[in-house]
């Protein structure tokens, strides 16, 4: 299996920002697979985000939180060593100020990480989990919550070269070792399948939406479960 040290163990991070970093998950990819680093600022607009973030480093003093839009930030253009964003792109509602943003706070032969999941190519246990995703989405939508389906590998390359950026390495990132139908595994999806479900009242195409719920339900017991595969790409700034 692809480590985080075999992705990310020639870089030199600097400077690192964060974007859209939620909890802080792929602070932890970093902190595990670069070479080193100056300091890791987080940045996202959730309060709630924040508290997660700050409890998961507290014994980390060079990683830190802001809270900041990603599409208007305010450091200076050519301030960072390394910029990244992690699986929030089907979050946002506009992705292209956001990676525009990204690349002007980068400096020049700074290093440019997005890690994204997506929907192609894809063994059944992983379809399990971009259908699973994509009802999510369904649901956040109806809610006026920005939540888009994944997008395709081809999708993923094509927002990150439309920034004049130059190609450094691709890792397709999938684990397909652990046991797709372990019963832990099944009973925490029921779980959060319920939560989604008691949401559903009062919604646009509610039995629709329920009846994908429970199909779900049953797919992740007869089918499995693994987690779709991972694009992480690394560019440069010219």
């Amino acid at each position: 299996m692809t480590t985080p040290r075999d992705c990310l163990g020639q870089i030199s991070g600097g400077t690192v920002l964060d974007v859209a970093t939620g909890s802080g998950n792929f602070v932890h990819f970093l902190l595990d697979g670069l070479k080193d680093y100056t300091a890791i600022t987080g940045i996202d607009t959730s309060e709630k985000a924040a508290a997660a973030f700050t409890e998961a480093f507290k014994e980390h003093p060079g990683v830190h939180f802001e809270n900041m839009d990603a599409a208007q930030m305010t450091f200076p253009d050519a301030s960072i060593d390394t910029v990244c964003i992690s699986n929030s792109l089907h979050h946002l509602p506009d992705i292209a100020a956001v990676l525009t943003e990204m690349k002007r706070v980068l400096k020049p032969g700074g290093t440019f990480i997005l890690s994204e999941m997506y929907r192609d190519n894809l063994a059944e246990t992983q379809v399990t989990h971009m259908l699973m995703h994509h009802w999510w989405a369904a649901i956040d939508t109806a809610r006026g919550i920005v939540h888009n389906e994944t997008y395709t590998r081809r999708q993923l390359l094509a927002y990150a070269s439309g920034q004049g950026l130059q190609q450094v390495a691709f890792h397709d990132l999938s684990d397909l070792s652990e046991d797709s139908r372990a019963p832990e595994t099944i009973a925490y999806l029921s779980n959060v399948i319920e939560q989604y479900l008691s949401c559903l009242t009062g919604l646009p195409n509610e039995e629709d939406l329920r009846l994908r719920g429970q199909e779900l339900r049953q797919r992740v017991e007869t089918v499995g479960f693994h987690s779709a595969t991972t694009l992480l790409a690394v560019f440069r700034k010219p």
